[in-house]
């Protein structure tokens, strides 16, 4: 069910809120203890809300698509109250004294929390595996990573345990959950949606934004997250320039990925689309600078925690003694190459409305597994996961990630689409159409 479809039930009193709230706290009681999905559970806080909720409702209060809707948010966002712990030791017994703007906003649409996400330490890698609070399993396959560091919000939506997920993203980490989870996230352009109360990584490289189960819930949600006001128009497909590039992309991925993102870039065409072959600046220099950028950024961000070392799990603290070493010189040349590159981008962009591109090179990884045999040469897991989702983050540009099809194996391969700033309408208007097309 969608968040139209289930809308629409309510509204005809098919269901109640409080019996749509039931159903998805019932997944959670049966399904979280084996994938682990959610660091805090609200259940009795999102009965009592559903039912004020039924109240509006009968009174022909209605407060738009999300009235009565379950939703999680990430356990890094702020909300009055309920323990948020990024979770980390760090902050294990945090309780904010308010909501993030963004918790609002979702709050006033009518939603309803029915608890907080689990991630990556910190929102600090790509694999969700918590030395804290346990390792998050992939709904598709237990024995596989969700991916991170928005896995807890990927995985509780392939597990149907919520409509819609808020997530973070500073170097994939909506998107690469997205794809080896099967479902569709956001990462919107930088600033769309507004950032405070939520605990940062990368100051210049995080995005806040939503996942859900289809591209039309994920559009309804982001309408609700952000100001933009070309977020609420859907545009035409015909005509939209698509630039599938020769370069890059399409090298040092999976034949499964390629065969699926091609056909994805053919459905796209066979929609009225014009899709043509495009070379795309260096986009491992702007991985490199991005690496650099956020070494630096984290680092300086958790000074005042060095004191508390034997508190950080193994592979953050290593990536924080590492941004420690990175001299000013370099993070200033990563910056300067930064403006240089997305000079460039701009440029492209003249040319093209948007580009498709895998999301991830590979399926869900297994739990643990890290290095991955990517035609024949073992590649670090880290690295291969984020190797075309982390330079949209240094750019800024908005992406999107939905399923395209599914591997020999049964895992979802995921599809991405990137645009111009503040042209998320175009994105979800194509990534739309393209959906029931690709049927996965």
């Amino acid at each position: 069910m969608t968040v139209r479809e289930a809308g629409a039930a309510l509204r005809s009193r098919k269901i109640s809120c409080l019996e749509l709230t039931n159903r998805c706290l019932d997944h959670i009681e049966k399904l979280n203890p084996r994938i682990n999905a959610f660091i805090t559970i609200t259940a009795e806080a999102a009965r009592t809300r559903a039912q004020e909720l039924d109240s509006e409702l009968a009174r022909g209060n209605d407060y738009g698509p999300f009235h009565g809707i379950p939703i999680a948010h990430k356990d890094l966002i702020w909300t009055r109250g309920i323990r948020t712990t990024s979770g980390s030791k760090l902050f294990a017994d945090f309780l904010p004294g308010s909501d993030a703007p963004v918790v609002a906003r979702l709050h006033r649409a009518g939603a309803v929390m029915v608890g907080k996400t689990g991630l990556h330490e910190l929102a600090y890698g790509i694999t969700s595996e918590n030395p804290h609070f346990g390792a998050i399993r992939n709904p598709r396959d237990l024995e596989r990573s969700p991916g991170g560091s928005s896995g807890g919000s990927g995985a509780a939506i392939a597990a149907e345990m919520a409509f819609m997920a808020t997530g973070t993203d500073t170097g994939g980490s909506i998107r690469i959950p997205a794809s080896f989870c099967g479902v569709v996230g956001l990462k919107p352009t930088y600033g769309a949606i507004d950032r405070s109360g939520i605990q940062p990584l990368g100051l210049s490289l995080d995005h806040v934004g939503p996942l859900a189960r289809t591209v039309d819930d994920v559009s309804l949600a982001y309408q609700v997250m952000t100001d933009q006001p070309r977020a609420r128009t859907p545009l035409p497909i015909g005509g939209i320039r698509v630039g599938l590039p020769t370069n890059f992309y399409f090298s040092g991925v999976h034949p499964e990925v390629r065969q699926a993102v091609e056909n994805a870039a053919r459905q796209a065409e066979a929609l009225g689309a014009h899709v043509v072959p495009i070379d795309v600046p260096d986009i491992e220099a702007l991985n490199a600078a991005g690496r650099v950028i956020l070494l630096a950024e984290a680092s300086a961000l958790y000074e005042p925690y060095w004191d508390r070392r034997q508190d950080f799990g193994a592979d953050v603290l290593a990536l924080l003694d590492q941004g420690r070493l990175v001299p000013a010189t370099d993070y200033v040349n990563a910056q300067r190459l930064r403006r240089k590159l997305l000079s460039e981008f701009h440029s492209l962009f003249r040319n093209i409305d948007c580009v498709l591109t895998p999301t991830t090179p590979i399926t869900a990884p297994r739990i643990g597994q890290k290095q991955i045999d990517l035609n024949g040469e073992l590649q670090d897991t880290r690295l291969a996961a984020t190797r075309f989702v982390r330079a949209v983050n240094v750019l800024g540009f908005p992406a999107l990630s939905l399923p395209c099809a599914r591997s020999s194996e049964g895992l979802p391969i995921g599809l991405q689409m990137i645009g111009r700033p503040f042209e998320e309408a175009l994105l979800l208007s194509l990534g739309a159409a393209l959906e029931p097309a690709l049927a996965c």
